[in-house]
């Protein structure tokens, strides 16, 4: 007999990350590429200045493209974009807001992702997964109980995340039958996890 067994851990998030990106549209390609790297740096500062150090944050390298506006016969010219993105990582969740107002005043004009995160996952995620073969063995001691049989040993495992395409076959039997407002409770990090046990008979 299988069984499918779902868990979540919830933590108050201790990590923000940002994904942004700097965007210039200037007439020439060396006008372009100054003004990014012009950005770049304030940025950078901006960045020291709220104590985020430069391993904290990833960035592309800097892209040049041509920029036009509208299609067909009204297409237009604009010039030459000069682009670079970054991820910023930080623990100061307090200043999330001023850290947001100071990059744009920097010259970011694209946020494109606020993550919120847990440095601690893997502990919870390992939780979650303790939790989920609890949840499938009872539920599997449950329908043998039913049918009038005993559990024997457990003879497979399969790891599930019950996210992704394809196990749609199995939402709304987990160990809570399904989300409860409080797993989307604001201000939380939701860490789930999933596993299929397989059980002989006796």
């Amino acid at each position: 007999m299988s069984a499918y067994g779902a868990a979540s851990v919830k933590a108050a998030p201790d990590l923000v990350r940002i994904r942004v990106a700097v965007e210039r549209v200037e007439p020439s390609p060396r006008e372009a590429f100054e003004a990014g790297q012009a950005n770049v740096i304030a940025l950078r500062g901006v960045l020291r200045g709220h104590d985020v150090s430069d391993a904290a944050v990833s960035a592309s390298r800097l892209r040049l493209s041509s920029a036009w506006d509208g299609y067909g016969e009204r297409r237009e010219f604009l010039g030459y974009k000069c682009e670079a993105s970054f991820t910023i990582e930080s623990a100061n969740l307090d200043g999330l807001q001023q850290l947001l107002i100071d990059v744009v005043d920097a010259g970011v004009n694209r946020v494109d992702e606020v993550d919120f995160d847990v440095r601690s996952k893997g502990e919870l995620r390992a939780q979650a997964r303790r939790a989920a073969v609890q949840a499938a063995r009872a539920k599997a001691q449950l329908y043998a109980e039913a049918a009038g049989v005993q559990l024997g040993q457990v003879v497979h495992i399969q790891d599930v995340d019950p996210e992704s395409v394809g196990n749609e076959r199995y939402r709304g039997h987990g160990a809570g039958g399904t989300t409860s407002e409080e797993d989307l409770a604001p201000g939380h990090v939701v860490v789930s996890a999933a596993v299929v046990l397989g059980f002989s008979l006796t």
